[in-house]
């Protein structure tokens, strides 16, 4: 993997709109506060501009995307938020000077293809939250934007996450791959797949049904992607909905039949995906995973 600069004050940060259009209000704000932290923040042109569902035409996104990858003296791109949108720009984009210049790039979600397609390209990338989320109900800022500072500017972290009954110990280490389940699984097959093998695999997801969870679940078995892992963390599953017929089982419960036959660690319910507490992962970077009895710790190495 490649080694990113640590971002500092002075260093410049850009903000983007890969996929969903978001208002000023849930972007500003962070904004200033990166201002003051003493960060030169600029904005894509179209950051803020709607097409349907979306933040501005595919070629307005692409473009301002593009421009942030493109930029020698950009350190860190935050997308602004999720959503749906990046699969259909990631053909757009050529990342041949980014990679003469290549800088964090931080954001979830529907972000989870450009993660994967950063991964390919060796270049280490951040889990984390997006603007809207920086901050609490009071404007307090929230640990979830404390860990992704971290993270940008170079410092080491590390996680105690308290123990569920499905949890299975062990210890690991390895580069931590993944993101969204729904956003991994559409990538089975195209050029932008992710390896897992010898990894640590995160997964998350909001919103889903429990038997297309079963269903994506599976598909990642019948590839291989649960095979070789060298563990497994799964973070939040928000909001998922069952059918008038109840499918039965839970998202852990799936999991923990889907993977009765590997005996690598597994980390339950780790704070991380769309629930109250989004906290950073660095994706591509050696982690060190250990599920005990009494909790899991995850350490960046």
């Amino acid at each position: 993997m490649i080694t990113l600069k640590s971002i500092k004050p002075g260093s410049t940060i850009r903000i983007v709109s890969p996929a969903g259009k978001i208002e000023e209000k849930h972007v500003m704000p962070a904004v200033k506060w990166l201002e003051e932290q003493g960060y030169t923040v600029k904005l894509g042109e179209h950051v803020f501009a709607r097409h349907y569902q979306f933040a501005g035409t595919d070629e307005q996104r692409a473009a301002d995307v593009q421009e942030a990858l493109d930029d020698p003296d950009c350190d860190a791109i935050i997308c602004s938020r999720g959503g749906y949108g990046t699969v259909r720009i990631i053909e757009r984009l050529d990342f041949t000077q980014f990679l003469e210049n290549p800088k964090w790039l931080v954001g979830f979600s529907d972000i989870t293809i450009l993660h994967a397609r950063l991964h390919n390209l060796e270049v280490p990338t951040i889990h984390g939250v997006m603007p809207r989320y920086f901050f609490d109900e009071a404007g307090t800022p929230r640990e979830d934007l404390t860990s992704m500072m971290k993270l940008i500017k170079g410092e080491r972290i590390s996680y105690d996450v308290d123990k569920t009954e499905f949890d299975r110990p062990g210890s690991a280490k390895g580069q931590l791959v993944g993101g969204n389940l729904s956003i991994v699984n559409s990538l089975h097959g195209t050029k932008y797949d992710i390896d897992t093998a010898g990894k640590i695999l995160f997964l998350e997801d909001i919103d889903e049904f429990l038997y297309h969870t079963d269903r994506m679940v599976h598909q990642l078995k019948l590839s291989g992607k649960l095979d070789n892992l060298a563990g497994l963390i799964l973070g939040d599953f928000t909001d998922m909905k069952d059918n008038e017929s109840p499918f039965g089982q839970t998202v852990h419960e799936i999991f923990e039949e889907a993977i009765k036959d590997f005996n690598y660690p597994v980390c339950y319910g780790f704070p991380g995906g769309h629930d109250k507490k989004n906290l950073a992962l660095a994706f591509g970077m050696e982690w060190e995973l250990e599920v005990a009895e009494e909790g899991t710790k995850l350490r960046l190495v």
